[in-house]
């Protein structure tokens, strides 16, 4: 088990960031903020995916005054992702966001800074501090030169500033598109603060390098114990966020409720057609979110050491194969029954945690 920091709780909406041991899930809307309808639609699509926080873009009025029925609609909280204008997190905050995002130092009078505390105070709603390395004020680069350093300190200015108005429900983020950097970025800032962190890694790419970019990245730093709430970045449909976020986070035993599938790399000993065979169960447990590790093993050789650490697997062979509870045989089966008889112990098995019924 991972020892987790420890950090102070802050609440966004109904949902604990920090303070345990739980690293919270979230996404961006790639909607126009305004579209109402699309919003909403990505926003249930998240949620049904697993998504706990949802955080959509505050560019103009427009988007600003749609906070109010996307708060009323929405099944989870939203945060209001502001840049430099003051006045859209005053909006943002009356219409009932959860969370504010935006950088006290870049909002203009000092003034402004202390509307938007005053107004974070009453409506008790946090704000983060987001930093990101490809933004870096010029000073702090002239000074530290393009570094995590920088990030840090650049982060050190933000929270004074808040906590020079008594103000401590924040939480930060310094991302980078570069995992190393972030990665020293948040282990600097973490023996500073007792801030909750947002985990990212920002530019990410596309699925295949923005996921193995993140799992690096993030797979460090949450692997030290950092971090409470985290977000994927990818150039890609929202949804994928989730997923990797869910898997990434499983593999660490930070995540319990997803079946994970698991199967043997392809050999000369190979007898059926593994890859189909994986991707039709993928698929079919896709909506099923409990915990369940499911083995999927190219041969009877090596099946029952190899299925030992899922709670059920199979292994093919050439004219049948086994199905394992637990490492040990469980059943013998024909080749055309193998896949049918999984799925309906994986059914068993759903039904079970559903009821709670101990396998």
């Amino acid at each position: 088990m991972i020892n987790r920091t420890k950090t102070r709780k802050v609440m966004v909406g109904n949902v604990q960031i920090g303070g345990n041991n739980k690293v919270v899930i979230q996404s961006m809307t790639t909607s126009k903020t305004h579209n109402i309808n699309e919003t909403l639609k990505q926003i249930n699509e998240l949620h049904k995916e697993g998504c706990e926080i949802v955080r959509v873009a505050v560019l103009g009025n427009e988007d600003a005054e749609s906070l109010k029925e996307l708060v009323l609609k929405s099944p989870l909280p939203i945060v209001a992702d502001i840049h430099f204008n003051y006045k859209f997190a005053l909006l943002a905050a009356d219409a009932g966001c959860a969370k504010i995002r935006i950088n006290p130092g870049n909002i203009g009078k000092l003034e402004n800074t202390i509307a938007v505390v005053e107004k974070c105070k009453e409506k008790n709603i946090p704000i983060r501090i987001g930093i990101n390395s490809g933004s870096l004020p010029k000073n702090m680069v002239e000074k530290y030169g393009w570094t995590a350093k920088a990030m840090v300190e650049s982060l050190r200015t933000h929270i004074e500033i808040l906590e020079n108005l008594d103000f401590k429900d924040i939480i930060y983020s310094l991302k980078s598109t570069d995992p190393l950097m972030a990665i020293e970025a948040y282990t600097m800032a973490s023996e500073i603060w007792d801030y909750p962190s947002h985990l990212g890694i920002t530019e990410a790419g596309s699925l295949l390098n923005g996921t193995i970019k993140s799992s690096f990245g993030l797979g460090v730093i949450l692997f030290n114990g950092i971090g409470s709430t985290i977000r994927i970045s990818l150039s890609e449909d929202p949804i994928q966020e989730i997923k990797v976020a869910k898997r990434l986070l499983n593999s660490m035993g930070l995540y319990e409720n997803i079946v994970e599938v698991i199967a043997c790399p392809t050999c000369g000993r190979l007898e059926f057609d593994l890859s189909k065979v994986v991707k039709e169960i993928e698929n079919y447990v896709e909506g099923l979110n409990f915990p369940l590790k499911i083995a999927i093993l190219g041969c009877v050789v090596n099946g029952p050491g190899e299925s030992a650490q899922a709670d059920i697997g199979i292994a093919g062979g050439n004219k049948g194969g086994i199905i394992f509870k637990k490492g040990k045989l469980f059943k013998t089966v024909k080749q055309e029954e193998l896949v049918p008889e999984l799925k309906k112990l994986i059914l068993e098995y759903y039904e079970s945690w559903k009821n709670k019924i101990p396998n």
